[in-house]
């Protein structure tokens, strides 16, 4: 489902790029969805997130990170700190009040810093295939000949099936920035409620990632749901179901607290 660009909105920033979003006003918690890599807002579990959030009066936004979908700025100059930056801004700049961060792939791994870095804003959080640390990881498994292969020449082609080249094109200073933002090597100084869904099948991003992160956050009131026949992108109608009852509960229990 792709809507219309004409309802697109833009956050003008003077020292970044700008960033393209949509936004539902309504009653908090509101939620925010942040993609995964190489993804956008228009993605089936943005939508049907949206359309949910619509149905019960809450505030929603989806947006675009610099470099991706309609917003501004280069692909190839971006960082997992730069995009960490746009999460902030659009928690900053375009919302009140109490949020839920539903985090894909990419996006699980922002949502954390974002809690992090605003424990007052962010109340909840739900991750998809969560990848934290996941590219830095995949990188240093690699032989070291082939890690110094990718440092002479400044290019990872990393194989993925979701492109059509057959693989993601990712700097060397790329991975170096990301090593800055790993998150599973310490104790993550998050406390609010996190539900974290993971497809078993999950050719991408092994849901082993989801049970360290649990693992690693100092909140008690975590969930880790596995599914069994569940795939990275988590786009089939009982994931998108599962994802947005997920929602729907940490709403409820956020009003009644």
């Amino acid at each position: 489902v792709c809507r219309l660009k004409s309802s697109v909105s833009f956050l003008t920033r003077p020292d970044r790029p700008n960033l393209a979003y949509h936004k539902l006003k309504g009653r908090n918690p509101g939620i925010i969805f942040l993609p995964g890599f190489n993804s956008n807002m228009n993605g089936q579990k943005a939508i049907a997130l949206e359309d949910f959030c619509n149905s019960l009066g809450h505030a929603f936004i989806r947006f675009d990170y610099t470099g991706c979908g309609s917003s501004n700025g280069n692909l190839e100059e971006c960082t997992i700190g730069k995009w960490r930056k746009d999460v902030l801004s659009i928690l900053d700049e375009l919302t009140d009040g109490p949020q839920i961060l539903v985090g894909s792939s990419l996006g699980g791994w922002l949502m954390l810093h974002a809690a992090m870095a605003r424990p007052d804003k962010v109340a909840a959080l739900v991750g998809v295939g969560v990848a934290a640390d996941h590219l830095v990881r995949t990188f240093n498994r690699l032989p070291i000949e082939t890690q110094k292969e990718i440092e002479e020449k400044g290019e990872w082609k990393l194989p993925t099936k979701h492109s059509e080249e057959g693989y993601y094109s990712l700097t060397y200073d790329f991975i170096r920035e990301a090593e800055n933002h790993c998150v599973l090597n310490s104790p993550i100084p998050v406390t609010c409620p996190i539900r974290l869904i993971h497809g078993m099948k999950d050719d991408d991003v092994p849901w082993q990632i989801s049970m360290q992160v649990a693992d690693r956050v100092l909140s008690k009131d975590v969930d880790v749901i596995l599914r069994k026949v569940g795939q990275h992108r988590m786009s089939e109608k009982e994931d998108t179901k599962l994802l947005v009852n997920t929602v729907d509960d940490l709403i409820d229990k956020l009003t009644t607290l």
